[in-house]
């Protein structure tokens, strides 16, 4: 079967901009989860202004819609980050450090308590699926220890309970066993994320992809992931509270 990887180097969507569609689209999704949530949860509308209630529940609704569309498109950029990265160790390395960084700030912003042990955040989920596919790319010869391997990540990212946890290995698993075949590999990624509703959508954007990097954003969603964290952690937890 002939590769069809190439889009068209002079159209098409760049790396950055799906990696600052995918930013837009998680700060939406958690500003609803963090913010916007506390307020319907907090400001009694139910019982005092319950058409307004109803208004803000759509609001979040729709809003926590489109952050669906943010973690397909990561887990296409992680993909194509493996082809790519001159290190994979030291790639699993930046994920790794950053997971460590962003668990206080995901767990401020986004739960109950802190620390918050029944989940974890998307970087351990990303690292690990990296830690799958590069597994899964060192194994090309042995099928079956393959599937051992891509089985054993997806039980750890269940045990650990990261965020998106086994559907999240497998979705990113897909990616990769598709990845030179721009049509099948979106046909896949979006089977494997059709649990998640709007979700299966980003792939018609990853459709596009034109192999270039764009603007140098390396590493804006490492640091951008906990520190907008910390900011809504920070609205939901003292400024909500304070208005209501």
């Amino acid at each position: 079967m002939e590769k069809d990887r190439r889009i068209g180097s002079e159209y098409g969507v760049s790396g950055s901009t799906l990696k600052l569609f995918a930013i837009f689209t998680m700060l939406i999704d958690h500003t609803a989860a963090a913010v916007l949530a506390t307020v319907i949860a907090q400001s009694g509308l139910r019982t005092t202004d319950y058409q307004l209630y109803r208004k803000l529940c759509m609001l979040y609704q729709t809003m926590r819609g489109i952050g669906r569309l943010a973690f397909p498109v990561f887990c296409f950029l992680l993909v194509e980050g493996f082809f790519h990265t001159r290190s994979v160790r030291k790639y699993a390395e930046r994920l790794f450090l950053f997971a460590l960084i962003s668990e206080f700030p995901f767990d401020f912003a986004l739960k109950s308590s802190v620390p918050y042990w029944n989940k974890q955040n998307v970087y351990f989920t990303l690292l690990i699926s990296l830690i799958c596919i590069w597994m899964l790319d060192s194994l090309r010869e042995m099928p079956c220890i393959q599937l051992a391997a891509l089985a054993s990540c997806m039980y750890l990212a269940d045990a650990l309970r990261t965020d998106y946890n086994f559907k999240g290995v497998f979705l990113v698993a897909m990616l990769y066993m598709f990845h030179d075949y721009r049509v099948y590999q979106c046909m896949a990624g979006a089977a494997s994320i059709a649990w998640e509703r709007f979700a299966p959508l980003s792939f018609i954007l990853c459709y596009f992809y034109n192999g270039k990097r764009g603007l140098k954003l390396r590493y804006i969603f490492y640091f951008f992931y906990p520190g907008h964290l910390i900011i809504l952690g920070l609205l939901r937890r003292f400024a909500v509270p304070a208005l209501f």
